[in-house]
Order: structure tokens, then sequence, then C-alpha cells
């Protein structure tokens, strides 16, 4: 595929998990894709996870599918870094295409299902406001800093990644008052940004995936995006858990990668401006699958 050859795209937060995805999904269709995070094999910094997924990983994936995959080291906290990266964007690459703000990193603070649901008077107060830097903090930072590079050109397209459309997300309370304002906030950065694109011509989604197998949810039910169904399995042996029925509509993360690379791909791409869409809707839309062929919902 080449519909994105000569188009280059960044992905902030690309080291694991949807981000990979995206990157991944971009690379199939020929994109130059910078890809930023924390976790490097080649410098020191890692994200709060201490996991051994690294940019470069993600970068020589990229390549390997017929892209070009440009690591970089970034922590999106850090406003000088984010500066230093517009910066060599310009420098080495003349601009933006693509701009997907990906980066999350509060999945051990989020907690599993034992901690969900706590209110906020017996949340930890620092913590609540650490998934709100990590979730919220480091979108604003990256497009302040990134999107004047996708602005000098018509067509840009920027893409929020959250968890929940718009419409879920305002009628569902979602694990907590922090997770549930930093994913809200998120689909909201999609409309406003969107406004505040249009008159140069660019567009933003908000994008989320379905149940994601993300390494570290492929890690929890101990199998791998090969074996996964057998999660699904009653009585597993070694104490393994066994997921909820609704794992089986699962995708994995080049579903949404997909959906991007789509939306990039389309010349009519704002008609999608300020929208919200799941990874399901826009494969609906356009036509393309997940790695099995299938379409999975995990919202239906």
């Amino acid at each position: 595929m080449v519909a994105l050859r000569n188009r280059v795209a960044l992905v902030a937060g690309a080291t694991r998990g949807a981000g990979r995805g995206i990157a991944a999904a971009l690379g199939e269709a020929g994109a130059t894709v910078i890809c930023t995070g924390r976790s490097s094999a080649e410098r020191d910094g890692h994200s709060d996870y201490d996991r051994p997924e690294t940019i470069e990983e993600t970068a020589a994936l990229v390549t390997s599918l017929g892209g070009v995959g440009v690591p970089m080291q970034v922590d999106h906290l850090d406003h000088e870094q984010v500066r230093v990266l517009a910066e060599r964007v310009r420098r080495e690459h003349g601009g933006l295409h693509v701009l997907v703000n990906d980066i999350w990193g509060a999945e051990k603070l989020k907690g599993g299902p034992a901690d969900w649901n706590r209110p906020i008077w017996e949340h930890d107060l620092d913590d609540g406001l650490r998934i709100l830097r990590l979730g919220v903090e480091t979108h604003l930072v990256t497009s302040h800093y990134l999107l004047p590079l996708l602005v000098e050109r018509p067509g840009g397209l920027l893409v929020e990644v959250t968890d929940g459309t718009q419409d879920h997300n305002a009628a569902t309370y979602r694990i907590s008052v922090f997770y549930d304002l930093a994913k809200a906030s998120v689909n909201r950065l999609a409309f406003s940004q969107g406004h505040e694109l249009a008159p140069c011509g660019g567009t933003a989604v908000a994008i989320t995936p379905g149940w994601l197998r993300s390494e570290m949810m492929l890690d929890n039910y101990g199998v791998t995006e090969e074996t996964w169904r057998t999660a699904l399995e009653p009585d597993r042996p070694g104490g393994l858990p066994t997921a909820p029925p609704p794992f089986a509509r699962s995708e994995s993360p080049r579903y949404v990668g997909r959906a991007v690379a789509a939306l990039a791909a389309d010349p009519e791409r704002a008609r999608w401006n300020q929208r919200s869409a799941s990874s399901a809707e826009l494969a609906r839309e356009y036509g393309f699958t997940d790695t099995d062929g299938s379409q999975p919902d995990s919202w239906a």
C-alpha cells in the first residue's frame, strides 16, 4: 500500500499498545512515521510501566511494513523536550501531515477492576492528578508545539486517541472521577482543536479502539496475539484468569491503526472534523479489517 507515501506522521506515545498499532498501520500505507515515547533501547529513560517495549522496536516495525520508521525519545510532559522535538521535525522532515496524540501512561494508576469505582475522597489525590497530567496535559503540550507544523499546508490531520466515544462517555461513568475526566477531555480536545484547525484546512478527530489486545492485556491473560482466543477457555491451567465473553470481540492494536490510516488517506477527511468515532465505525465506513480479516466491535 502506498496511499500515504511521502506523508510524514508523528505518533506521540508510539512505544506500545494503540500507539504502536497506529504507527504500524501508517507504515503499512507507506508513510514516514516519527515514533515518540519515553522508553528507548539506546538512551536512558522509561515509562511508568517499566516494560521491555521501546520506540526503536516500533520504528523497526514501521519500516518492515513498508514505511519509514524514525524513533525519537521524548517525555511529552517536558515542555522543552517537545519544543526541541518540533524543531527537529521541521529541520529533518519539513513539516507534518498527520499528528496522533496517543499519550497515556496511566494504566497502573488507573488500577484493575478491584480499584475501580473508588470515590474521589478515597482516591489517592497525587495519583489522580498524575492521571490527568499524563492523559490530558501531554496532549495539550504536544499540540501546542507540533500543530504549527501541521497548519502550514491545508489538509493536515490531528487524531486524539481516547477510550470511549463522546456519546458513550457523556452517559457512562468511567472507572473514577480522574479517569472519567481524562477520557472525556480528550474527546473534547478533538472538538475544540477541530474548531481552530478548520480555518487552516485541518481536521481533528477523536478515535477510540474497542477492547484492545495491548501487550499488557495479553500478558494479563497469559496469551499472545496468536493464542489470544484461548483466554476465553474456562478452567485455564496455571491459575490464569479466564477472560469474560466480550473479550471475543476484542481487537488488535493494528485495527485502530488502520482507522487512522484510512482517515489520513481520505481526501474528504474534513467531513469527520470535530467528531468522535470508534475503530469499528470507521472500519464499516472505509472497509478495512483487523489483521485476522474480521471487523470486531466491542462497543456494539
